[in-house]
């Protein structure tokens, strides 16, 4: 089992910005995707940002050159640094922890943003 404690959302202005992390504790793999995804409201939940435990990256087209995603693997944590934000990024957030064959969720962080 894996659990993920997400923490940094909020409410923020059109043009702020907020940074998001999460923490994975429990059976950590050393070859794993940690990553942000999304859901707004009456929407499907949806891919923010991944990245392996390698360093490779995976953006959605709609956050390319505003939210960054980083990762440290020494501490297992990812964050996700989000700037730019605009309404349509109103969504609860969800960390993601996969490894082959498992799936990890965790709570979600709702992220509101005023226009």
């Amino acid at each position: 089992q894996v659990q993920l404690r997400e923490s940094g959302g909020g409410l923020v202005q059109a043009g702020g910005s907020l940074r998001l992390s999460c923490t994975a504790s429990g059976s950590i793999f050393s070859i794993s995707a940690m990553g942000w995804y999304r859901q707004g409201p009456g929407k499907k939940r949806e891919l923010v940002a991944a990245v392996t435990s390698g360093g490779r990256t995976n953006y959605a087209d709609f956050v390319k050159g505003r939210f960054t995603i980083s990762r440290d693997n020494a501490k297992n944590t990812v964050s996700l640094q989000m700037n730019s934000l605009m309404p349509e990024d109103t969504a609860v957030y969800y960390c993601n922890y996969a490894r082959p064959g498992y799936d990890y969720w965790g709570q979600g962080t709702q992220v509101t943003v005023s226009s």
